[in-house]
């Protein structure tokens, strides 16, 4: 052990130059400060992602320069805004006369004081609050809720650009599942309607026009219901016939494409897509939804989700078994056997789905 009072020993030919590069090592250490990943995140300034104040504008932010971050819009009038791309959740506050496009929100989006403005949107939960005179194309996971809101009106989403489908993915987003017509208002007048729908026939670039500045006009997009990334469905309006079918597609490499393979065959056809639904199902919920077929279904749902389509129309069954069996006669496809059952097919599942996913 060491004494304070010790003689110093001394440094032997060299040392000194050792000491005096130890100590600039040490010195060059403490300069240089740790790293944490944090320290390496991209740092977010909130006027990225805020329109406020404008008026008489074209705004807008293009694919992939919102990137799942939380966006704000407020105190806008006369406004084009469009946001071609995935974000967390949005707000919009006090917006007056205003066309948005807002792309797949992975949360909320949430319209308070609003009026007279005209919107496509696609998000999972869909909120207003205090607005009046909103017309919206939507797509919503969950049931879409109102509140002290009125003369609302709401139509099926219908929008195409070519990054879409991937901010779909990103936004954690089903394209077959939009509960655009199922509408909760959570402060009803007695004898009045605070929401409809939109016309069959409207349209949507005559309620939000294509943007017009060279910036934005870079997107590519398509308003044709044909090339809508989201199946056009019925809702709640009204069935045309009292015959509906219910086919169900099981996970695996193709069966987005193969229930959108099936949906162009029997809508070109004539048949009407009531609705279509993206969830698991377990042992239990085939017996439920499948019964005398559901041991032949069982080992494929642990694959993943299956999707259910709905079609309406005199003959739908008998049209939708025999496009499966020439178009998908390699692959599981429950359908409905017969006019009489498919009704109850259809209860069955929409019920359990339902229940599912806390409608």
């Amino acid at each position: 052990m060491g004494c304070f009072f010790s003689r110093r020993r001394k440094p032997a030919q060299g040392g000194q130059q050792q000491l005096q590069g130890a100590g600039q090592d040490a010195a060059a250490s403490e300069q240089k400060a740790p790293q944490y990943s944090w320290d390496l995140r991209a740092k977010i300034d909130p006027k990225d992602y805020t329109f406020s104040g404008l008026k008489n504008e074209t705004v807008g932010r293009l694919p992939g320069k919102v990137a799942g971050q939380q966006f704000v819009i407020q105190d806008c009038e006369d406004c084009k805004i469009y946001i071609f791309d995935h974000s967390a959740t949005i707000t919009i506050d006090d917006c007056v006369n205003c066309q948005i496009f807002l792309g797949p929100i992975k949360g909320s989006v949430f319209f308070r004081d609003c009026k007279d403005c005209k919107c496509v949107v696609a998000c999972q939960q869909f909120r207003t609050r205090d607005c009046r005179k909103l017309e919206v194309f939507l797509c919503c996971a969950t049931q879409p809720i109102i509140e002290s809101s009125t003369g609302m009106k709401f139509g099926c989403f219908q929008y195409y650009y070519p990054e879409l489908a991937l901010q779909f993915k990103d936004a954690g987003l089903s394209i077959f599942n939009n509960t655009w017509s199922n509408i909760h208002d959570f402060t009803p007048v007695s004898g009045e309607n605070n929401w409809g729908l939109l016309p069959e026939t409207a349209v949507v670039q005559d309620y939000v026009p294509l943007p017009s500045s060279e910036e934005l006009k870079v997107v590519r997009v398509s308003t044709d219901a044909t090339k809508s990334i989201i199946p056009i469905t019925r809702g709640q309006r009204q069935k045309n016939s009292d015959e509906s079918c219910l086919a169900v597609f099981f996970a695996g490499d193709y069966t987005t494409a193969n229930a959108r393979k099936l949906i162009d065959e029997m809508t070109s056809k004539g048949f009407q897509l009531v609705q279509t639904k993206e969830v698991l199902m377990k042992a239990e919920d085939a017996h439920r939804v499948f019964q005398q077929s559901a041991l032949e279904f069982i080992p494929l749902l642990e694959k993943g989700p299956v999707i259910a389509l709905e079609f309406n129309g005199d003959g739908a069954v008998e049209q939708c078994q025999s496009t499966i069996n020439e178009i998908f006669s390699g692959t599981k496809v429950f359908v409905s056997e017969s006019k009489a059952s498919a009704s109850q097919d259809v209860d069955n599942f929409y019920n359990f789905a339902d229940v599912q996913m806390g409608m």
